[in-house]
């Protein structure tokens, strides 16, 4: 009996500490975080999309929310690392956050929901479900789904390559709750191979280099771009509200055609 306490204390936990450095580290992008314990303390890898707000300038940031969490969550000696993923727009905790703020501003919750779905396609994802639900119109509660490519819903391959979060949100009609999910398809594992004839160690070494570099100019090109126009999640909404403006709802076109 006291061991299921202790995984109910630990797992209840868990879920103050992912709502805690959601809210404080919302400006990075959150996505999620990992925590393993280690005969020296306590090891907190923290996934999010831009590491330099966490760190802070000369490590102060990080060092605040370490003292913050060892006191709050009564974690033994953690020790924070930060981790860059890959990309933003494949992170359902991150699109979580970002539809919130967007609905939150005043965007209706359907231009906001069929701007996400584009974010989500268009950045490479093999299919996406957003379930939007609460006080969406009236005094009455109502929900809608919204689907596109995709979605393995059972099964092992919804298990290994679908990813998915909720966040709920305070809207003057009342309170949202927003589920997004995403199949991702470099997490799909293929039935087969199809092997071809091997190149020369010449040509192979050749055409790898060129890569290389075409593949890190390119990369350091749109980091670059990436980091100049957007520092902030604020200033990505910003950005997307501006964009967002221009999407046509279906709710537009069907008045167009009366």
């Amino acid at each position: 009996m006291t061991q299921v306490k202790n995984v109910i204390k630990d797992n209840y936990n868990m879920m103050l500490l992912n709502d805690f450095l959601r809210e404080k580290i919302k400006e990075s992008g959150f996505h999620k975080v990992e925590i393993s314990k280690t005969p020296i303390g306590t090891k907190i890898t923290l996934h999010v999309t831009r590491p330099g707000i966490v760190i802070g300038r000369k490590g102060v940031g990080i060092k605040e929310l370490t003292e913050k969490i060892a006191t709050d969550f009564e974690l033994k000696n953690p020790q924070i690392s930060v981790e860059e993923i890959p990309c933003a727009e494949l992170s359902p905790s991150v699109m979580c956050s970002r539809m919130a703020a967007h609905i939150e501003r005043g965007t209706a919750f359907r231009r906001a929901t069929m701007w996400t779905i584009k974010q989500i396609m268009d950045a490479g994802a093999m299919g996406v479900q957003i379930t939007i639900s609460g006080k969406l119109r009236g005094d009455r509660s109502a929900f809608e789904k919204h689907t596109h490519g995709i979605l393995p819903r059972a099964g092992n391959y919804a298990k290994n390559i679908v990813s998915e979060d909720v966040i709920h949100t305070k809207t003057p009609m009342g309170l949202i709750g927003i589920n997004i999910k995403i199949a991702i398809k470099e997490k799909l594992i293929p039935e087969f191979e199809l092997k071809t004839q091997p190149q020369s160690k010449a040509e192979t070494d050749v055409k790898d280099s060129n890569d290389k570099l075409i593949t890190k100019s390119e990369t350091e090109q749109i980091k670059t771009e990436k980091e100049e126009i957007v520092k902030t999640e604020t200033e990505q909404i910003k950005i997307e509200e501006e964009k967002m403006k221009t999407l046509v709802t279906l709710e537009e076109e069907e008045e167009k055609l009366k």
